[in-house]
């Protein structure tokens, strides 16, 4: 048994059972025995892999949705390039190269890495100490300097802990939404369902295709999303900016159990070995694009992973790196699958993007909304 697992099993005993939410935090978070401020969890040696790192293409084309997002906001001479949960630093690195193309752009960069994990904070130190432009690290959106900004997230959404609820009795609407708990049976932990409705604040927080629940349906519930996107409407209302998110899941608000737990890139089971693997679960970009509606933030529709990287030219840096290496075109072929196929990450990843009032429909999408 982990030593976590040890730990969550006796504050059950003595405190009663847990929200999901808080069952992921500790296994993700708890700074001495949770996932990632403990380990290096990427690549072909760790418990998953990111479009970063299957190819050099993703972030060159993200570098350029950059690079004409500065354009976008008037060319300022000093501009704040963010990563939210910027993994090894790979997909920055890549940004970058893109960014050489236009030398006023580089020289206005400011590279800002928002990462909770000391050991991946290392790794990206190394990855990026040749960096063309300046590179710190920050904890939080709250931390950002003031100034205009270009925020980028890969696969960051899908690690925040959510709240998952059960819909007891539809008849009773969104009173009849009970939330699951994290319990114990016999010394092990399963989940439980809690024998009280939710409260009214977390009524009001459910997205509106919970109204077509049936009985045992159950629905899942970003806090952290409605903070996230607060902060940025905040952020982006006292100076020019533009965020772009791209994770997977549904484009519209699905009921079903998507949290997974991955271990050396298999899925295993939730409560196996909790702080030894990583749990996510699925984006729901509907409620996103709801929470930013509701906050009056400007959003783009929501497009598939294809669709975007496709309409900022993946594939035609595909075949430029293919002339450039005619040993190397098997490869980015297989490469280029992974990221655009429907059966592999084209369709099952999404992306949107927000961004400050007044400023033309970004590259890769097709309207504000």
């Amino acid at each position: 048994m982990s030593r976590l697992k040890d730990r969550i099993i006796k504050r059950i005993k003595s405190e009663g059972p847990i929200t999901v939410a808080e069952f992921m935090t500790l296994c993700l978070l708890d700074p001495t025995d949770g996932y990632y401020p403990t380990r290096d969890p990427l690549g072909s040696d760790g418990d998953f892999i990111t479009a970063p790192e299957i190819s050099q293409m993703f972030g060159e084309v993200l570098g350029l949705w950059a690079l004409q997002s500065w354009i976008d906001l008037g060319r300022p001479d000093k501009i704040h390039l963010v990563e939210l949960g910027p993994g090894r630093g790979i997909m920055m690195s890549d940004m970058l190269r893109s960014a050489k193309l236009d030398q006023d752009f580089l020289s206005a960069v400011n590279i800002i890495l928002i990462e909770a994990s000391a050991a991946l904070e290392a790794v990206q130190g190394k990855t990026l100490a040749s960096a063309s432009a300046p590179v710190s690290w920050i904890k939080d959106l709250s931390e950002l300097p003031d100034g205009a900004a270009i925020i980028v997230a890969n696969e960051f959404l899908d690690c925040l802990p959510i709240r998952q609820f059960i819909q007891n009795d539809p008849f009773a609407g969104r009173a009849g939404w009970h939330e699951r708990m994290v319990v114990l049976e016999d010394d092990q932990l399963r989940f439980g369902k809690s024998p009280l409705p939710i409260s009214d604040t977390l009524q009001a927080a459910l997205p509106n295709g919970q109204a077509d629940a049936k009985t045992d349906d159950l629905i899942e519930v970003c806090p952290a999303n409605a903070q996230i996107l607060d902060q940025l409407k905040a952020r982006f209302k006292q100076f020019p900016g533009r965020a772009l998110f791209i994770d997977y899941g549904p484009d519209m608000t699905e009921f079903g159990d998507s949290l997974q737990a991955l271990k050396r890139h298999e899925k295993v089971g939730v409560f196996s070995d909790p702080g030894n693997t990583d749990l996510t679960a699925r984006v729901d970009f509907d409620a996103l694009r709801q929470i930013a509606k509701e906050i009056a933030l400007d959003t783009t529709n929501i497009v598939t992973q294809s669709e975007f990287l496709s309409k900022i030219g993946i594939e035609v840096r595909a075949v430029a790196l293919s002339r450039g290496n005619s040993d190397a075109k098997a490869k980015i072929a297989r490469q280029l699958d992974r990221l655009m196929s429907a059966d592999q990450m084209g369709t099952l990843f999404k992306a949107i993007s927000f961004q400050s009032d007044g400023l033309p429909v970004p590259l890769g999408f097709t309207r504000i909304e």
